[in-house]
């Protein structure tokens, strides 16, 4: 499963920025969705509400090319993040990002990934109430969580199943009986994701590996996280890093630091870099699945 997450987060200049959203339409779409089509990949793109509205032909350029296209939430601004606002605003922020995209494609959307896949233990029932059926925000044994904001919540992810799973209505973390499929975002210690293919390509390609021996061992679905956003080449407005956190040493490690790392390999030379993981499956004759393609065939 290629899933790419979408929004205007300018990596370079490390901000929310609508210009960015520009290179996105203009860089990032165009140049994933040729990938795709050389690769024969089917893949899930989610949107923010904000970028979407920005620019709906994003959306639809997608949507075209058949991929499947999913929510990604309301806005990518830190403190509306889903751990931290209370469930009735969840709701809202849900209901909206969801209407929001089918308006533009004419369909039903039932998939969704938090922005930062940052959740709370209670989100099922909110999906839920909202229409979605399909969550992916959860990384099990993903390790990396100091690097990032909502990190004490993130511990969940140590113990949570690796494999896709009915998640309990109370705890996303947990396998239950809840209508939300999670689709736990790939990682083995390290993730599996587009930042640390970057970051690390030789790293990257032996944690590609453990994973695949153990897809062969037990048929756990990969589930690969990018973002258009890294294969974009913008302009740098300024060398100061914004402080989004409260905490200095939360401000060291998901600004600071995570900031220096982030801006390895953007743009272009990250196409070749992603273009390697592609042929791996391709070559190995791996499936491509949307999020909503695996919910259909685990519902039967």
């Amino acid at each position: 499963m290629i899933t790419n997450d979408v929004e205007t987060t300018s990596i370079l200049n490390h901000k929310l920025r609508d210009k960015t959203g520009e290179y996105v339409l203009n860089q990032g779409m165009p140049r994933l969705l040729d990938l795709y089509e050389k690769y024969g990949v089917k893949a899930t793109f989610f949107y923010t509400g904000h970028i979407a509205k920005l620019y709906p032909e994003m959306v639809k350029m997608a949507h075209r090319r058949g991929h499947e296209v999913g929510s990604h939430g309301l806005t990518h601004e830190v403190e509306k993040a889903f751990d931290v606002m209370p469930p009735e605003e969840q709701l809202s922020h849900l209901k909206q990002s969801k209407q929001i995209l089918e308006d533009i494609i004419g369909e039903e959307v039932v998939s969704f990934r938090a922005p930062a896949a940052r959740v709370d233990k209670a989100f099922p029932k909110v999906l839920q109430e909202a229409g979605f059926k399909i969550d992916s925000s959860v990384s099990s044994q993903r390790m990396d969580m100091m690097f990032s904001f909502g990190a004490l919540k993130k511990l969940n992810w140590l113990t949570a199943p690796r494999k896709a799973y009915f998640a309990q209505e109370d705890n996303i973390f947990r396998k239950g009986d809840s209508e939300i499929l999670e689709a736990p975002i790939s990682a083995i210690g390290f993730p599996y994701i587009g930042t640390f293919m970057r970051i690390a390509p030789m790293l990257n390609r032996l944690t590609r590996r453990l994973l695949y021996c153990e897809t062969l061992c037990n048929g756990r679905q990969f589930v690969f996280l990018t973002h258009p956003n890294e294969f974009i080449d913008e302009e740098r407005e300024t060398d100061e890093i914004q402080r989004r956190a409260k905490n200095y040493i939360a401000y060291l490690l998901g600004d600071v630091v995570r900031h220096k790392l982030k801006v390895k390999n953007l743009g272009e030379k990250a196409l070749p870099i992603y273009e390697h993981e592609l042929k791996f499956f391709k070559e190995r004759n791996f499936k491509f699945l949307t999020c909503r393609e695996l919910y259909e065939m685990k519902k039967q």
